[in-house]
């Protein structure tokens, strides 16, 4: 019986095209971990999951869930994963070198934090990292590609909401934070990101971002962040215009 891994790295995908192997290249070449690498294909047509298929030996394991959105794609790796940690990435993301999940664990190890947090770098030139100070009402406060969350977690609060395809990862931070869970910042550079703009615009990630606010606090807290984020897809629709 193999041992028991210390990290689970749980990659989904539908149609990444040649984003996909640069992701998985650097998920495969971690060192000095025990490390499994999960994927689930949401349907590709692309020729991604025969090219899976032929490479199934790499991988903890590789799952096919036709049709599937990406939160359920998540929940399904977070079924097979085995690992003390969970760690996510999307096709164009890239783990900031071959020893990093490495140095996360070493730090991990050193906390009874429920989520560890490094920072993450775009293409785009945004660096994100887990502020100093959270502010829960302002969105999204831990970068999904620099996050590592204990397992247990997920069987103690619940998977990601499936109903939430675009701010489900606010949710599931706002669910453990609102928990007492501790979120903890690292001094590391986790991963390199490519750009994860949602197809319908930034409408849609507004109004579930609201949703989510509404469901942990009042009315009269949310209702300003809930305009300055109006603001902010106002303004990100426009320079996706003007690109």
């Amino acid at each position: 019986m193999p041992a028991e891994p210390a990290c689970s790295l749980i990659v989904t995908c539908r149609n990444p095209g040649m984003r996909l192997g640069p992701t998985l290249a650097s998920a495969l070449e971690q060192r000095r971990a025990a490390v499994e690498v999960i994927v689930v294909d949401q349907g590709s047509t692309d020729g991604t999951l025969a090219w899976l298929e032929a490479r199934r030996g790499e991988f903890a394991a590789v799952v096919n869930l036709p049709g599937a959105a990406r939160v359920a794609a998540a929940n399904a790796g977070i079924e097979r994963a085995r690992g003390e940690w969970v760690h996510f990435l999307r096709p164009g993301d890239r783990l900031a070198g071959d020893g990093v999940v490495a140095e996360v664990l070493v730090w991990a190890g050193k906390t009874e934090a429920g989520v560890v947090v490094g920072e993450t770098a775009s293409d785009e030139g945004e660096l994100r990292r887990l502020p100093a100070r959270v502010k829960a009402l302002a969105g999204e406060f831990a970068p999904p590609a620099g996050t590592f969350y204990r397992r247990s977690l997920f069987a103690e609060n619940g998977p990601f909401d499936p109903d939430l395809p675009l701010a489900a990862d606010y949710e599931f931070q706002l669910r453990l934070w609102k928990g007492r869970v501790r979120f903890k910042p690292l001094p590391i550079r986790v991963a390199a990101c490519g750009p994860h703009h949602p197809a319908a615009g930034p409408w849609p990630s507004w109004r579930e971002e609201v949703a989510v606010r509404r469901r942990y606090f009042p009315f009269h807290r949310s209702l300003l962040w809930d305009g300055l984020g109006l603001a902010r897809g106002a303004w990100r629709g426009l320079l996706r215009r003007r690109g």
